[in-house]
């Protein structure tokens, strides 16, 4: 079995590996210690990083979240709601003639079957 490793050691090679542009054997091989062992701390450190990152931020993001999705919700059911100036079916057409027997001062328009 290997040398065991401070904690501070491995905090330090974790930090130099993240920053220094080198690649994972090369910080290894440069601090004397194994490629998988290397790995490994990096691999807690984001574990860890996850777990203990500022809880604040993650406040503030849900607060925004749910204000948002309280916005949404009342959105959606202003939209659901059916106006009064809404026709009553869909395949209804109003129009309104502008003179006698002219819309807009056009030519009525006739239909196919009609000509």
């Amino acid at each position: 079995m290997g040398i065991r490793k401070t904690e501070e050691f491995s905090n330090e090679a974790v930090r130099i590996a993240l920053a220094s542009g080198l690649s994972q054997k090369q910080v290894a091989d440069d601090l004397g210690i194994g490629l998988s062992t290397l790995r490994k701390w990096l691999v807690r450190h984001k574990q860890t990083a996850l777990m203990s990152g500022p809880h604040d931020d993650k406040d503030k993001e849900l607060a925004r979240l749910r204000k948002e999705n309280r916005i949404l919700r009342e959105e959606r059911d202003i939209l659901k709601k059916r106006r009064p100036s809404s026709r009553a079916k869909a395949d209804e057409v109003s129009f309104h003639r502008t003179g006698e027997g002219q819309l807009f001062n056009l030519p009525d328009v006739q239909s196919p079957e009609s000509q």
